[in-house]
Parts: C-alpha cells; sequence; structure tokens
C-alpha cells in the first residue's frame, strides 16, 4: 500500500512554503544583526587598544625624557612640572619625588624619603600619568600610569 501525501495535494502548500520562506528571512536577519553589532564593537576595541599601546610607549619615552631633563638642570628642580601634550590627544603628567640621605638637597616637598646607605643616595621616583584628553578619539576614558625608581 503506497502512502498518499494529502497534506501537499490540499491547499496549504503554498502556506506551509510562506511560513518557512518567512521564518529563513527572520533567520538571516538575526545572523545580520549580531554580524553587524560584532563588527562596530571590534572597531570600537581595535582603536581603544591601539591608544593603549601608544599611551603605554609614551609613559616609557616621558621617563626618559625626564631623566634627561634631570641629567641637564640638576637633580631637586623639577617637581611637578614636567607636564606636556602629544598631538593634542594625550596629557602627559611627570611627577617626580627624590630619595636621597639625611641632607638631603631638596625640599621636604620634594624628598620622598631619606636613606641611611650611600648606595641608595641619588634615586628618583617617577609617577607618569598618560591620559586621553581629546573625547573625539575614544568613546571610554583611556588612562595609562607607570612608576619606577631610576637611580640618578
Amino acid at each position: 500500500m503506497q502512502r498518499k501525501n494529502y497534506i501537499l495535494k490540499t491547499g496549504l502548500r503554498p502556506a506551509i512554503a510562506m511560513i518557512m520562506a518567512i521564518a529563513v528571512i527572520i533567520i538571516m536577519g538575526t545572523i545580520m544583526a549580531i554580524t553587524l553589532s560584532l563588527s562596530s564593537a571590534t572597531t570600537k576595541q581595535g582603536a581603544n587598544l591601539y591608544l593603549y599601546e601608544q599611551a603605554s610607549l609614551l609613559a616609557k619615552s616621558a621617563s626618559e625624557y625626564a631623566l634627561l631633563r634631570i641629567a641637564q638642570d640638576g637633580p631637586c628642580t623639577h617637581t611637578n612640572d614636567l607636564n606636556f601634550q602629544q598631538d593634542e590627544i594625550f596629557d602627559i603628567n611627570i611627577s617626580l619625588r627624590y630619595i636621597y640621605t639625611a641632607p638631603s638637597p631638596c625640599t621636604a616637598a620634594q624628598t620622598y624619603t631619606t636613606v641611611t646607605t650611600p648606595e641608595q643616595n641619588g634615586s628618583v621616583l617617577m609617577d607618569v600619568t598618560v591620559t586621553v584628553s581629546d573625547t573625539t578619539v575614544s568613546t571610554e576614558p583611556i588612562r595609562y600610569f607607570r612608576r619606577s625608581i631610576q637611580k640618578l
């Protein structure tokens, strides 16, 4: 005995095809919406990662610049006055605190601490902060902080 497919021979055949077409359109639309949202999020994350890496490299360069200025002008001449901008996008702030033995050549505001051994004498504690100041470049605040102790 042969089985008959009465559902397709009746008037329901165009209705089932229409339901399947609507289901395919909904599935494809959902996939396209997810793809579009992931694409925009990936672009934003890529730009923020680029700015963060650039800020970390600027912090390293600013540390070297601060050591150069200390070598040129002498220790205890700069405290919280090494501030500048890079391409009007980044604000760079360098804070310096000095470490010397008990008769320190620096003022109390410039001295971080006093040490007892001559091997520790003549160091500087540098806090370098790099901040993205232009709000049109990134939607999220990007700030990189670097602290290092350098021997003078």
